[in-house]
């Protein structure tokens, strides 16, 4: 049998999957792939293996799951793909209501952070699709976009207010921070623990390979997409995909924060693969 590798479907995980998808790394994986909440709710059901997965899934069942190490989605600075456009000045969105998209847990709860703990507003948060909503002429006050909606609608004339929430948080705490894990199922893992830790190898061997063609991947993501070559480039230089001290450090605060505000009940421990 195959193993079932889950996938965000967003250009920023390109480096890891190319060589996967493209037999540049040998490997037995049935890949599937999903917005990060469809990744989240096939991980809580056992349907998948192992697959990369929002920050704040590992922590809500951290009992489910062992983290795969040296390999993880962040930043250290601007992401540019995790965006708060808002039509005013963030300070002035006190009372309003901003659209969340629906495929984020992570950045969602990201932004809950950032409000109370950087900007000190209060809002409101609805859940829905900001392509489709602009298209029909609506204009939310504020919307948070993620991933390759975000890449497409950060110089929307409309929102002249944009935020990188990667930046901001390295404003508030000086730190990387780390949207996406990879996790592996501990039953799985623990019935077959050789297979799946060759399978955490040769992940990270794929990330490896990414990381070291990564001109080419900026040639590949830009075709198709409204980014340049350069500007795909800049993208994928301010991308974190290693996890290491300094980004545990930023994953253990985030979740400190999260505890704070009562959105999990504790902070988790980081269990990695034995």
């Amino acid at each position: 049998m195959t193993i079932r590798l889950g996938k965000i479907g967003y250009l920023n995980v390109l480096p890891i999957y190319h060589p996967l998808e493209n037999d540049r790394i040998e490997n037995d994986f049935s890949i599937v792939s999903g917005p990060p909440s469809e990744l989240n709710r096939r991980m809580d059901a056992g349907k998948l293996d192992l697959s990369a997965s929002s920050s704040i899934e590992y922590a809500r069942h951290p009992k489910k799951y062992y983290l795969i190490p040296d390999i993880a989605i962040g930043s250290c600075g601007p992401v540019q793909s995790v965006l708060l456009l808002s039509r005013t000045p963030v300070k002035e969105l006190a009372g309003e209501t901003i659209l969340v998209s629906s495929q984020t847990h992570t950045s969602a709860a990201l932004l809950r952070v950032l409000l109370a703990q950087l900007w000190k507003v209060k809002t409101e948060f609805v859940s829905g699709d900001a392509t489709s909503q602009l298209e029909q002429g609506k204009r939310p006050s504020a919307i948070l976009a993620i991933g390759d909606e975000a890449l497409n609608l950060r110089y929307h004339p409309d929102y002249p207010h944009r935020i990188d929430l990667g930046e901001a948080w390295r404003e508030l705490t000086g730190l990387p921070f780390i949207f996406g894990v990879w996790i592996v199922q501990k039953p799985c893992f623990d019935s077959q623990p050789d297979r799946m830790r060759r399978a955490c190898e040769t992940l990270i061997a794929a990330k490896q390979w990414g990381t070291d063609n990564i001109a080419d991947m900026c040639s590949l993501a830009s075709d198709g997409s409204c980014l340049s070559e350069q500007e795909m480039c800049s993208y994928f230089d301010g991308l974190v995909y290693d996890l290491g001290d300094k980004e545990k450090d930023g994953l253990k605060l985030f979740y400190q924060h999260l505890t704070d505000h009562g959105i999990i009940k504790a902070v988790p421990p980081l269990n990695f693969i034995p």
